[in-house]
């Protein structure tokens, strides 16, 4: 019990004074509450818990969730067909450096998945720190179709490595095609029902709302998402994604509600996800011989491959921007971990893989973090200098 109080108020502690440790060393909240969750972890302050790791899945699944109120499916259908061809251009270059990676240092398969993940939960993240810019923007736009495609190579890297190459390996592929699909006719279903009956829209989210109906039916969609997730046995995630989505798209007039889930989950459920994620390394590991050094090697090639991959994007976003949006794709922690995990309880990869695997995914969110807010302070005060000459 004592230890259980315990957790408690490091939690609490931790969740208050991240923001202040971040305004102090300048940097984002995120990395603080990582490095407070590993510090604080190693030293006993925080320990295994089934509530603790329970709130902290769900708020990895309402950051997906953030994640999701943040595109707009009819925005993302505009895409200028230019743009969108650039960004599948863009996708591919990033599993083709990944198999060239994996073909020259005589990698596992694994790798090929591993090395291409794309996250946007994170990139929610950087939309509350740094705001609506354009390189967020298309950072979303272009993430959202890789994070599909990352979480459909998770999903299908699951069934082989749990059942192999086999009937239940085909039944999970049809499940999430069937899934998608009638995701497809909902979307389109529901877009004719309030094209017709745009009251109702009204009626679920009323402009004067005294009874919050808004975060309820929000709260309700994810929660029909996931369940629906579970029954299929797909990725918990996928689901609380799409369930994202779901509200810009048919509730346009509540413009506060995307800021007002961001400011509860960011608030509470979020920072208990990072701190779990520190815990998750075992600092002791850092002693094993060659781990810090291939951990580093990772990083440096996820986040290589994505800034030569964005450098498309130069002619519409400019290189600055251009590099922030690869460096905001270079954070899929969650995506990597879960991977990892399943490839070391399958023995596609050994210890020290998996280890440097999860550190990697630590170092990506640090450095990346630290680098976007130096770029954007330093190009910045350089783009005021030019202004004023």
């Amino acid at each position: 019990m004592s230890q259980n109080i315990v957790l408690i108020i490091t939690l609490s502690l931790v969740i208050i004074f991240s923001p202040f440790f971040a305004k102090l060393f300048r940097i984002p909240t995120t990395p603080v509450e990582i490095v407070a969750g590993s510090l604080l972890g190693y030293f006993g302050f925080l320990h295994e818990n089934h509530l603790f790791e329970l709130v902290a899945e769900v708020g990895f699944l309402f950051l997906m969730f953030i994640a999701g109120t943040e595109v707009d499916v009819r925005k993302v259908l505009q895409t200028k067909a230019s743009l969108m061809k650039r960004i599948l251009f863009y996708l591919a270059t990033l599993y083709i450096l990944a198999i060239a990676i994996n073909l020259y240092f005589e990698l596992g398969k694994i790798f090929i998945i591993l090395l291409p993940l794309i996250s946007v939960g994170l990139v929610a993240a950087l939309s509350k720190e740094f705001g609506k810019t354009p390189w967020l923007e298309l950072s979303m736009t272009a993430g959202s179709i890789g994070e599909v495609i990352s979480i459909t190579a998770l999903t299908l890297a699951s069934a082989s490595l749990e059942f192999g190459v086999g009937v239940e390996f085909f039944e999970v592929i049809g499940a999430l095609i069937a899934f998608i699909v009638f995701i497809l006719l909902l979307f389109r279903a529901l877009e004719l029902f309030f094209w017709w009956y745009p009251e109702v829209a009204l009626a679920l989210m009323p402009h004067k709302d005294n009874k919050e109906q808004d975060i309820r039916l929000s709260m309700g969609v994810l929660f029909l998402l996931i369940s629906g997730m579970m029954y299929l046995d797909l990725e918990l995630a996928f689901g609380a994604f799409i369930a994202g989505i779901f509200l810009p798209t048919f509730f346009k007039h509540k413009h506060d509600l995307p800021e007002k889930l961001a400011s509860l989950g960011f608030g509470f459920l979020i920072p208990i996800f990072f701190i779990y994620i520190g815990t998750s390394l075992n600092l002791e590991a850092l002693l094993v011989d060659g781990l810090i050094l291939t951990a580093l090697l990772i990083t440096v090639a996820m986040i290589t491959m994505r800034l030569v991959s964005s450098l498309m994007f130069i002619r519409s976003l400019g290189l600055r921007d251009s590099l922030l949006m690869g460096l905001s794709h270079s954070m899929p922690l969650t995506l990597l971990i879960a991977v990892a995990t399943l490839a070391y309880h399958a023995n596609s990869i050994d210890k020290l893989h998996y280890y440097a695997l999860i550190l990697a995914s630590l170092f990506q969110v640090i450095i990346v973090m630290i680098s976007i807010k130096v770029i954007v302070n330093y190009w910045h005060e350089e783009a005021v200098k030019e202004d004023t000459i």
